[in-house]
């Protein structure tokens, strides 16, 4: 069964989300036969290349909040964060436009490193000093998952390569409905919005086993799960 995940590494409830499905997932009996995709989902994606600015800068302008209350926001985050064993700085991030990060995530499915490109990237971007914003962070990134430097280089250049797989990717979660990340799709039946706990994406896993029957894809309510909706705003 096929568990496709459309998520963006600017999401923080995208990276805690990850680490929650990948929890429930750990308890649910048929696991090891569970095919994970992950799809491209840009939550700024008419921000310029290499227009960056400070996270907290940015959360207050977005929400008409002080400063402090932005490191409040961010404070809250990180303690969903920190809850499921992750790291997260609330000071010092970037933010930025995502499109090569995707575009190299295409090439890491390609070559089998998708997932270990991805937890490097939300690892970088969340929880270490280093802006993943940056085309040579990028490049050292996707070497240390296993990937060849000079394709990664070929790729990065050519502003092309796979750009019409993130687009398909993006233009397949406005068909299904998802208007934020992260969205799970089960089977190609159920959809489930947010990064909920981890026993929800058991029980999800589990319903979509053993009813595994053509229908169309149904979104799962949120329950108040974190999400970033597709206009970048964040839940906090």
């Amino acid at each position: 069964m096929r568990v496709e995940i459309w998520s963006d590494i600017a999401c923080p409830w995208c990276y805690i989300g990850k680490a929650r499905f990948e929890k429930g997932l750990a308890a649910f009996g048929h696991r090891d036969e569970i095919e994970v995709v992950h799809r491209s989902f840009e939550l700024d994606p008419n921000r310029a290349k290499g227009d960056t600015a400070p996270v907290i800068e940015m959360l207050a302008r977005k929400y008409g909040r002080t400063l402090d209350e932005a490191r409040s926001m961010e404070a809250h985050v990180a303690s969903n964060a920190h809850s499921e064993g992750l790291g997260y700085r609330t000071e010092g991030r970037d933010h930025g436009n995502t499109f090569d990060i995707h575009r190299l995530l295409h090439l890491a499915k390609e070559r089998g490193r998708q997932d270990q490109l991805l937890d490097l990237a939300y690892r970088a971007n969340f929880a270490e000093e280093r802006s993943v914003f940056d085309a040579e962070t990028l490049v050292t990134l996707a070497v240390e998952a296993g990937l060849d430097e000079t394709e990664v280089r070929t790729v990065l250049a050519d502003e092309t390569a796979y750009a019409e797989a993130v687009r398909a990717d993006e233009r397949e979660a406005a068909e299904l409905g998802a208007n934020g990340v992260p969205f799970f799709v089960l089977d190609r039946r159920y959809g489930i919005s947010g990064g909920q706990p981890a026993e929800v994406f058991t029980q999800a896993l589990e319903q979509a086993w053993e009813s595994r029957t053509l229908q169309p894809v149904a979104v799962a309510a949120d329950g108040g799960a974190g999400a970033c909706d597709v206009d970048g705003t964040c839940d906090v």
